[in-house]
């Protein structure tokens, strides 16, 4: 504020008047804006009303989204990812018309590793369309923009099970591949290092967990599928992975920890979390939540997406893409909250 020989000058006090003269309509306004201010700073779910198995990578101010399409690969491009089902997808992947990669293409995850872009993908043959043929192939990209470019196969990774949703991750100067096993009647979660980005080291494979809990165990099935690594607040490592089959409408996510400085290539570096860290929420209508990815906003919030349903039908399908915030509680594991509903207006996540 000026002020001349300790009174308030004659243009602040201009100001005074003013701010007295509107306050009534500053009053109103204040009172008719905020809730059209909040509808404007808002949305709600679904992302993509056929989301199975969402995925997102981040990378110069863009958001690459990916999910499960069965007969294809494609990236949908947008700087505003709840916005992301106004994006228009690019096609960049079509499986050959024969061979071990030819039919049932799911879960597709891009990472960009080692100055190129990688798109890990599950994928059976469709002389075999099996358990016992289904593995986890990799795409390479070397253009700066995932969806544009050539997109060149790199075969499967050599893992010592058939299995799918493969994922890969860094932890200090090492990087690891995850993937569910197909191993006797379960599917199991598996972990190996990277030798390079289509290729583990499969003497050092290991599995790292297996369904033991009876919320792993739904739909008649014994399940661990979609591990995602997560990063703690306190230098924990989190694998947060889906329980039970796809079509058990209490599919969810558990929790793997391994403590600060333990080898995450050792089994019994990871302690499994005895109850569900994220499920169904029937008061909200949502049901079979799982195969989540993590992503953040410029604003410094952390996403939780992954797909969920609205009906308890017993099917796979009806899989829509969702995404909420999530937050860290002091020990430094995260706390994903509750599902909500596809009616509930979120905070729109704010930044570029």
């Amino acid at each position: 504020m000026s002020y001349h020989h300790g009174q308030p000058s004659k243009l602040v006090a201009r100001h005074v008047w003013q701010a007295l003269r509107y306050g009534v309509a500053l009053s109103l306004l204040v009172v008719v804006l905020p809730a059209k201010a909040w509808a404007q700073q808002s949305f709600t779910n679904p992302l993509q009303t056929n989301g199975p198995d969402p995925w997102v990578a981040q990378r110069n101010g863009y958001y690459y989204y990916t999910n499960t399409l069965g007969n294809r690969i494609a990236l949908w491009k947008t700087q505003q990812l709840s916005e992301v089902g106004k994006a228009q997808p690019v096609t960049v992947w079509m499986p050959p018309a024969t061979g071990p990669n030819s039919t049932q293409i799911w879960a597709p995850e891009l990472h960009y590793l080692q100055g190129k872009w990688y798109l890990y993908y599950t994928a059976a043959d469709k002389a075999h369309p099996d358990d016992d043929h289904r593995y986890v192939f990799v795409l390479e990209n070397a253009s700066a923009d995932p969806t544009r470019g050539q997109w060149v196969d790199k075969g499967k990774v050599n893992t010592k099970y058939t299995g799918l949703d493969g994922s890969v991750f860094k932890h200090g100067d090492k990087q690891y591949f995850l993937y569910s096993a197909y191993v006797g009647p379960q599917s199991v979660l598996c972990i190996a290092p990277l030798q390079n980005p289509w290729t583990i080291d499969q003497s050092k494979e290991a599995i790292i967990a297996r369904p033991t809990y009876a919320w792993e165990k739904g739909g008649g099935r014994q399940i661990l599928e979609g591990p995602e690594f997560l990063q703690g607040k306190k230098g924990q490592l989190f694998i947060v992975y889906s329980a039970s089959a796809c079509w058990d409408d209490n599919y969810s996510l558990g929790m793997l920890t391994a403590a600060k400085g333990q080898d995450p290539l050792r089994a019994e570096s990871w302690t499994k979390a005895p109850q569900p860290v994220f499920k169904p929420s029937p008061e909200n209508h949502v049901w079979g939540t799982g195969h989540n990815g993590f992503a953040k906003s410029p604003d410094g919030r952390d996403w939780l997406v992954y797909h969920a349903k609205s009906q308890a039908d017993g099917k796979c399908e009806g899989r829509s893409s969702r995404m909420q915030p999530f937050t860290w509680r002091p020990d430094g594991s995260p706390d994903f909250g509750v599902p909500v509903s596809l009616e509930t207006p979120l905070r729109w996540p704010a930044g570029r």
